[in-house]
């Protein structure tokens, strides 16, 4: 078997996150994005040594797990959820698996891996989605919404997604329909770095309805909005649209940021409610995307944090605050540090609307941030981006020796890879459990209590 070689074979496993396994001439070739179960054609694009990868080029063969149809209308091609055609228990049988095959490669005492925890809703969870403007082929139509599997360029229209409530999907066809009929297909080309539209950036809060809709374009050319602000207040929604923003962003990056925000209408801000506390959100203020299966991975951590009266807890990476406003009930005082400044102030903010006190915000990398804080906390929630901690910052919470460690993640191979350290610093894994805040997609919220051995 060589580069360049199409074969065909079943994916007798996926390691997370959508590792496949196909094992063909005594070879086991890795193929992303495809269900257990499936007979598939595939491109050798990769052979380094021993180790082979492939790129799916069609499904041969449905997989027996795939027991549902579609529920909309660009599955398979789009990369947003690869599992919606199998039933959810299956889905979260999969999940725990994967992350507890990981666990267990690197966990070196015994320790409890509960029964994953289910989002209260399959479909139309999410309370942010961000989809980009492009074409669906090169040369094609303007489109508006989320990539193709396997492609950076080509965008399919998601007029119909189901991750997100219909609210959403009559926006994204609103500002499609605008661009289409004025004649606005020039959208930005990240290898020329020219363009005029980049991104449509949705927030809806699940508990008040209130939406916030960020437009977000270049500075290469100039466009009169307000004709699109008065089509969008037209649409009859069951929330509420609270603000919409033109977000510049000149970055060559293809990342979602604001080098200058204009308000078109109303606020730059929106309101969400969790386990009763009012939390004041931002366009870039991170928030879990999940607002139901947020409330069951808090309540999992309150239970992990425990009896912590008169205890100084330090949540790092603490976006809104919403973590600390929960551990701030059962605490003398929370210190929240995240780099977010936007954020910070809406922490600052949301804590004082809930009347908490006892909560202090930092703004800064927690790398720098730790070596000016004052006081020694004696619990340590952790909530790290996508890529876990920094390997110069993980030391330098592990020398404050705490007693419980409560990590959260959302991408378990960096967890696996920080627990590492962790254990070597003398602490064990007492209890691990999923929590999928990611329905249909490969995704999923893991969260640990660490003990510190005697």
């Amino acid at each position: 078997m060589k580069k360049g070689d199409i074969c065909q074979g079943t994916i007798s496993g996926v390691d997370f996150p959508n590792k496949g396994r196909i094992c063909l001439e005594d070879n086991t070739v890795t193929v992303k994005n495809g269900i257990p179960g499936q007979k598939i054609e595939f491109m050798v694009n990769k052979k380094r040594g021993g180790r082979l990868e492939g790129r799916l080029l069609k499904v041969l063969e449905k997989s027996p797990l795939e027991k549902r149809e579609p529920v909309c209308s660009i599955f398979p091609a789009c990369g947003g959820c690869m599992y919606q055609t199998m039933p959810y228990d299956e889905q979260l049988e999969m999940k725990q698996n994967q992350v507890k095959k990981l666990l267990d490669d690197v966990i070196r005492e015994e320790y409890v891996f509960e029964p994953i925890k289910r989002s209260p809703r399959e479909f139309a969870y999410r309370n942010k989605m961000e989809f980009s403007f492009g074409d669906e082929y090169k040369g094609g139509p303007l489109s508006l919404g989320l990539h193709k599997k396997g492609s950076t360029y080509d965008v399919l229209t998601a007029a119909d997604c189901r991750l997100v409530h219909e609210d959403m999907t009559k926006i994204l066809t609103c500002v499609l329909e605008f661009f289409q009929e004025k004649g606005v297909g020039y959208y930005y080309k990240k290898m020329q770095h020219t363009g005029y539209l980049r991104h449509l950036l949705l927030r809806r809060a699940d508990t008040t309805g209130e939406i916030l809709v960020n437009l977000v374009t270049t500075s290469q050319e100039e466009h009169d909005l307000q004709p699109l602000t008065e089509r969008l207040l037209g649409i009859d929604t069951q929330g509420k649209i609270v603000g919409i923003l033109h977000i510049i962003n000149d970055s060559l990056s293809d990342v979602v940021k604001s080098d200058e925000t204009r308000i078109l209408y109303g606020q730059d801000f929106f309101y969400e409610e969790l386990l009763g506390l009012k939390f004041k959100i931002t366009p870039f203020s991170f928030f879990q995307p999940n607002s139901g299966a947020a409330e069951v991975l808090y309540n999992t951590v309150r239970e992990y944090i425990g009896d912590t009266r008169d205890m100084t807890v330090f949540d790092l990476y603490s976006g809104t605050g919403t973590i600390s406003q929960i551990a701030a009930a059962v605490a003398r005082s929370v210190v929240g540090v995240e780099i977010v400044e936007e954020a910070v102030e809406a922490a600052k903010e949301n804590a004082a609307m809930n009347g908490i006190t006892n909560c202090t915000f930092v703004a800064g990398d927690v790398l720098k941030v730790l070596d000016d804080l004052t006081g020694k906390p004696d619990l340590i929630i952790l909530d790290p981006p996508r890529d876990g901690i920094h390997p110069k910052a993980l030391p330098k919470i592990l020398d404050y020796g705490v007693e419980r460690i409560v990590y959260i993640s959302c991408k378990p191979t960096s967890l696996a890879r920080d627990l590492e350290l962790i254990q070597e610093r003398g602490y064990r894994v007492d209890r691990c459990v999923c929590v999928d805040q990611f329905v249909h997609t490969v995704h999923v919220e893991t969260a640990v209590l660490l003990v510190r051995k005697t």
